[in-house]
């Protein structure tokens, strides 16, 4: 258990703390920065699924019958946009049935309030189990907001999956949604503060984090 609660559970890998730490570095390309958050989202994914419910079936192998297992729910994929849909790709290899569904949000820099600008969820949950998609937990406002969302659409259990997370952020969605699980890469040490002079970093940045994931995906930062 952690400080924020029994919901939140860090990655103890070995190769996720490896790959993160290439995420990190500055010197690393576009290219390999969409490679290292595809990698690192498949290791996460196959942390934060291990309770999804299975039904028995029976298979036929070459040499007699096997028992096994089939997922028994429905799993939606939703990336928080723009950021999010780097994550998307590995998890959907692992689980190419699951449905995709983004919401978009931006996060305003003077209020550092998420702002939604796009939501195509169906009219009624067509998933039993959402996992919601963002690199970065740092204010918590959009990880919040879009749980809300999917609340209300109906969705039935949710788990947060993101690579690096703030203490601000996992109290903020803690304490709103504390029947969210929260699988992370990293927590790290705080927020950036409101800037005092020019030249200081943007304020509600992840430190030390590794910049804004959308722009380094991208290539825009």
């Amino acid at each position: 258990m952690t400080e924020f609660g029994d919901r939140v559970f860090p990655s103890r890998h070995p190769l996720v703390k490896h790959k993160l730490t290439l995420l990190r570095s500055v010197s690393t390309e576009p290219k390999k920065f969409r490679e290292l958050i595809r990698e690192i989202s498949i290791l996460l994914a196959y942390e934060a699924t291990q309770d999804l419910a299975l039904e028995e079936v029976s298979v036929t192998t070459p040499l007699g019958v096997a028992k096994g297992g089939h997922l028994k729910e429905k799993i939606g994929l939703v990336p928080i946009l723009r950021a999010g849909l780097g994550m998307v790709d590995g998890i959907w290899e692992m689980m190419p049935g699951a449905e995709v569904w983004h919401i978009g949000l931006y996060r305003d820099h003077k209020t550092l309030q998420p702002v939604q600008y796009y939501n195509k969820l169906p009219v009624s949950p067509t998933v039993q189990v959402c996992l919601v998609l963002d690199p970065m937990l740092a204010t918590g406002g959009s990880a919040v907001a879009t749980v809300d969302i999917l609340k209300r659409w109906g969705a039935e259990r949710i788990k947060f999956v993101g690579i690096i997370a703030a203490p601000e952020g996992l109290r903020a969605l803690t304490q709103a949604h504390p029947d969210v699980d929260i699988h992370i890469a990293a927590i790290d040490d705080h927020l950036t503060p409101r800037p005092t002079q020019p030249g200081d970093p943007p304020e509600g940045y992840i430190v030390p984090g590794l910049g804004d994931a959308g722009d380094r995906q991208f290539g825009t930062g």
